[in-house]
């Protein structure tokens, strides 16, 4: 299934998103709660419920670990937030999380410690460079983490294009792509890779080479 897909390097990726808002007439929120269900769909299907801790950053893959973490909520899990960055932009993401008592934590160390499972929504397919403060703390701390990590459409620290490259970094247990692959999925090493987000028009999806979706789920299992 792999070899049929299109991976997408960091410009065609914006184009994707650039596309569904203005010539598809998707809205970013709308966009943004159906990632985040597909993540935790997919989270759901390979983990049994337990204490997830969901690491969130400044942009839109960080809105997607809010809208996750409420359903994983519903879903039988105990999430908690490691947030501390916080936007106005998701301020109403957020504060559905404290409408499903979801708590927020300070010390990340302390909270991997009492976590089964991490989900990284630290940086997306739009991040370039080196990490700064609170991020490269909270990567090394992850790095150095043997709790399974699950990635929100690309690794944390990884370039968008060739991966782990830049030194060491993150090795996600699951990788949940969002809309179509990125380039550095192919260095993806994990178990579980899944692509979420069952709302591509068929233009579009025909384009991008998206497989069909089972049944009514909204992520589909890829390796």
């Amino acid at each position: 299934m792999l070899t049929e897909l299109k991976f997408l390097g960091q410009k065609a990726a914006q184009q994707v998103d650039v596309d569904l808002v203005s010539k598809f007439g998707f809205k970013i929120d709308q966009l943004m709660e159906l990632a985040g269900l597909s993540v935790a769909e997919a989270i759901a299907a390979e983990y049994k419920p337990a204490s997830v801790l969901l690491c969130i950053g400044p942009g839109n893959n960080g809105g997607d670990g809010l809208v996750a973490a409420r359903h994983l909520a519903q879903f039988g899990f105990s999430p908690s937030l490691f947030y501390p960055r916080q936007s106005d932009k998701y301020q109403s993401l957020l504060s559905q999380c404290h409408a499903f008592r979801i708590p927020l934590v300070q010390d990340l160390d302390a909270a991997i410690l009492k976590s089964d499972l991490i989900v990284d929504a630290i940086f997306g397919f739009s991040f370039k460079g080196s990490p700064r403060a609170p991020f490269d703390k909270a990567l090394d701390s992850l790095r150095m983490s043997d709790k399974p990590i699950v990635s929100v459409d690309i690794p944390s620290g990884w370039d968008v294009e060739n991966g782990d490259s830049q030194g060491p970094a993150i090795s996600p247990d699951m990788l949940v792509s969002l809309t179509a692959p990125k380039l550095c999925a192919r260095f993806f090493k994990g178990r579980f890779h899944y692509l979420g987000g069952r709302f591509i028009p068929p233009e579009m999806a025909d384009e991008l080479k998206i497989p069909s979706f089972p049944g009514v789920a909204n992520c589909i299992r890829l390796t």
